[in-house]
């Protein structure tokens, strides 16, 4: 949360202020997954890894970041593209969690809690996607971003684990 100051006919207010997106399901475990990404390739550089540890440390922040820049976007098309994008990075550090639990670089806890919560992320983002093109769908073809919030969502969560 932020402190906002917004001044009106000579009185200051002051409140706190939260993005509404970083009330999300999606944005918690995105900011999560880049986090325990970032502990865990910390032992990757001792081993001389950098490469890998530079292209999972970005995938973890670009799926996190496009999320974010997606939402504040003013078309409801843009908003879905940069979901699209932060899928895509998803999906890229998924496989780098696969390749590191193959080269025995991740113990097997790691390996599951780390595709857990990538894999559990990509579904919800999947499942947001979709309850965005029906909104767009709804919206009569307008290109404006609708205010998201949960009443105008309809996602129905089944466990597919």
């Amino acid at each position: 949360m932020e402190k906002v100051e917004i001044k009106l006919n000579d009185i200051k207010y002051i409140t706190m202020y939260e993005e509404p997106y970083k009330k999300l399901i999606i944005w918690k475990n995105l900011c999560e997954l880049r986090r325990k990404v970032f502990v865990v390739t910390e032992t990757f550089n001792k081993s001389g890894n950098f490469r890998l540890v530079e292209q999972m440390r970005a995938a973890a922040r670009s799926a996190k970041q496009n999320f974010c820049e997606g939402y504040k976007k003013t078309s409801l098309g843009q908003f879905m593209n940069f979901c699209n994008i932060s899928r895509a990075s998803l999906e890229e550090l998924s496989e780098d969690i696969e390749d590191c639990f193959e080269d025995k670089l991740i113990n097997q806890q790691t390996y599951q809690e780390l595709q857990g919560l990538a894999k559990r992320t990509m579904y919800l983002l999947d499942r947001y996607s979709k309850s965005l093109i029906k909104i767009k769908q709804n919206n009569s073809g307008k290109n404006s971003l609708p205010f998201l919030t949960l009443s105008n969502l309809s996602i129905t969560f089944s466990n597919p684990f």
